[in-house]
């Protein structure tokens, strides 16, 4: 039945070590040794033959320079798992389900049964009969337990000690999500093993830096005494991360304190700064998601002339006032009038062409930009093509506060293009499918936006379907509706290849009109276009749905660069607004049951005070994505209260 599953032993025993980057080190980490590896008739009935290798480091082991294993190692493992996609993801549920057996969330539906006799198929079938789907809010009431310190087995047989916070882009408010030592490990294997596939690609130099553009938010504690925070901090945090910077010696270009400073205005200068002291050496340019970068050129931009100063004199800006940061900072970098020289005069030609190349100016030996680059960021590649000038765009994985899900093994496509390879190990994905509703089943309900089917397994997936994703994790959450709608565009081996469409729930409604972030995304860039031909660009954007006047409408936020005259913006709205080419809209603007499109112009800066708004509750910058449609009454006081143009539609006159 499993084939050559257990061949993945042989992998795991191999893979030790190292990663990435031609031997480079760079992402050098470890897939643990699975002692004891069962035979191969046994796999599916033992699933802990195919639990997600963990991260050890062997101090003893001496070959290969010190490294265990190499990105052939680690590519050979991924691909005996992706072979065998179906047979690891019944083994990773039947492991799952005997770890957390008797918790009270699952009592419910399998306290009746022992599951410990059960095969894995059969166990399969059970669960996902008997156990229904469900959302965030289904588990937030246990979750909640288990933050006042309840420490009884709730949702898994371990402790929870720290949660996550979610960015609260979507919905408006941040969610807790459990987090625990497999989080940490699985965000380790999944930088190891994309970093193995970008190297067969862009390989690069022994003993490079990384300019990471990554930080840390503030953590609290629940009146139970756990942990809270971002993901991202927890992880950089973790001994996995420790393990990455000092067992590699292939160093971020900023120190701890400046990651974990919590002021992201004041890391972001510290960021550019030591990546600036470090230039020749910075082999690629990194942050979580593409607007982390954008906001990091866009912030050199206006202090450049500081930095080229701070470099000259071996100083730090006194706008940098956290002491820590202070100190790890000035222990770094030392006077260098050369360099501060050099890169003077580089900003100086950069700043006519309107910074147009600035990473190959100022980085010589970048070889990519690296991050996601997907969904919501989309928008931003157009910025950042404008700096990068050629050098390649590489879109980071995919996944969530609550499961990584796959990994870009094509880094060589367009962000545009890319897909991304389900890792069957990380958790137990289903696929609810989806399919548009047909044009004359009008629902008023905004969560009607999809008709659906019943959830089938990863082995039944189809090309050119798409699906909502559940997960069932190692972290506590049992057929968890993950939000994102995903397309399969293909296979790598028996694993699907998933193409991000859009959040199923962000979604721009008024009437018996049905728009996703896709489709407002298609209309903004047709409506930007006629914006860069007056010389004017578009910084960013953002939707609501106004039905508080009859009719409703749909508003859009600009925020512009450069002036556009009002002719010019009048034709934007009205391009936008016969753009859209869903059917319920295009009958509802016909019939006026829809009113015209509102473009709202806002004030420069804007988008950041919105930034400012989710930082400042506890969203960390690296995990922050602008939402491209919103009802959050605070986002709109902001748009509105900024909104210094507004222009409206006049097509369909």
């Amino acid at each position: 039945m499993v084939g050559s599953v257990p061949c993945l032993a042989f992998f795991y025993l191999l893979a030790l070590w190292k990663l990435t980057p031609t031997n480079t080190k760079i992402y050098s980490f470890l897939f643990a040794t699975l002692a004891n590896a069962p035979a191969r008739s046994s796999t599916i009935n033992n699933p802990s033959s195919m639990e997600p290798p963990v991260l050890s480091f062997n101090s003893n082991d001496t070959t290969n320079n010190g490294n265990c294993t190499t990105d052939f190692d680690i590519i050979t493992w991924f691909e005996d798992v992706s072979k065998n996609a179906g047979s690891v993801q019944i083994q990773t549920l039947c492991k799952i389900l005997k770890q957390n057996y008797g918790v009270e969330y699952l009592k419910t539906w399998l306290g009746s049964y022992n599951i410990s006799e059960m095969d894995a198929c059969a166990l399969e079938s059970l669960f996902t009969s008997v156990v229904p789907l469900a959302s965030h809010a289904d588990f937030e009431p246990y979750i909640q337990k288990i933050a006042d310190g309840d420490t009884g087995p709730i949702l898994t047989q371990q402790p929870i000690t720290t949660l996550s916070l979610s960015s609260g882009t979507t919905e408006g408010r941040q969610k807790f999500v459990p987090f625990t030592r497999h989080s940490a490990q699985t965000t380790l294997q999944t930088f190891t093993l994309a970093a193995a596939y970008r190297s067969r690609v862009y390989p690069t130099r022994e003993g490079g830096r990384i300019l990471e553009f990554i930080y840390s938010s503030n953590q609290f504690k629940t009146k139970g005494g756990l942990k809270v925070g971002t993901a991202t901090t927890h992880y950089y945090a973790s001994e996995e991360f420790k393990t990455k910077q000092e067992k590699t010696k292939a160093f971020t270009c900023s120190p701890y304190e400046v990651i974990s400073g919590g002021d992201y205005k004041q890391s972001t200068y510290c960021h550019l700064l030591l990546g600036l002291f470090f230039s020749d050496h910075v082999e690629f340019i990194s942050s979580a998601f593409a607007y982390g970068i954008v906001q990091a050129f866009c912030t050199f931009e206006e202090v450049w002339r500081d930095l080229c100063n701070d470099i000259r004199d071996g100083t730090l800006s006194s706008r940098i006032k956290l002491p820590q940061m202070r100190e790890a900072v000035l222990g770094t970098i030392t006077s260098n009038p050369s360099l501060a020289s050099k890169l003077e005069e580089a900003c100086l030609e950069l700043e006519v062409v309107d910074w147009f190349g600035l990473v190959p100016k100022l980085w010589p030996n970048a070889k990519y930009l690296y991050s996601i680059m997907t969904g919501s960021m989309q928008p931003y590649l157009k910025k950042l093509r404008h700096y990068a000038n050629g050098v390649p765009l590489i879109s980071a994985d995919y996944g969530s506060t609550e499961s990584w899900i796959g990994v870009n093994v094509d880094p060589c496509l367009a962000p545009e293009k890319v897909t991304f390879a389900v890792v069957p190990t990380f958790s137990y994905f289903e696929f609810i499918p989806l399919y548009y509703r047909q044009k004359q089943d009008f629902s008023s309900v905004a969560d009607h936006d999809f008709m659906e089917d019943e959830p089938i397994p990863l082995s039944q997936v189809k090309v050119g379907q798409e699906y909502e994703i559940a997960l069932t994790t190692f972290t506590g959450l049992y057929r968890c509706r993950l939000g994102d709608v995903v397309e399969v565009a293909g296979f790598h081996n028996g694993t699907p290849k998933l193409n991000f469409i859009c959040r199923r729930k962000l979604i721009l409604t008024v009437n018996i009109d049905k728009n996703t972030e896709r489709d407002l995304q298609i209309v903004v860039e047709k409506g930007s276009q006629l914006l860069n031909k007056a010389k004017a660009e578009l910084v960013d954007f953002t939707s609501h749905a106004d039905v508080s006047n009859n009719p409703g409408c749909y508003v859009i936020f600009w925020e512009i660069k450069g002036e556009a005259e009002d002719k010019v913006l009048e034709a934007c709205c009205r391009e936008m607004d016969a753009a859209f080419v869903d059917h319920g809209y295009v009958v509802a603007r016909k019939t006026s049951s829809i009113g015209p499109l509102l473009l709202c112009i806002v004030e420069r800066g804007t988008f950041k005070k919105i930034l400012d708004y989710f930082v400042e509750n506890g969203a960390a910058l690296g995990q922050f994505k602008t939402p491209r449609c919103t009802n959050n009454p605070v986002l709109l006081k902001i748009l509105s209260a900024c909104t210094i143009k507004t222009f409206r539609s006049t097509a369909y006159i």
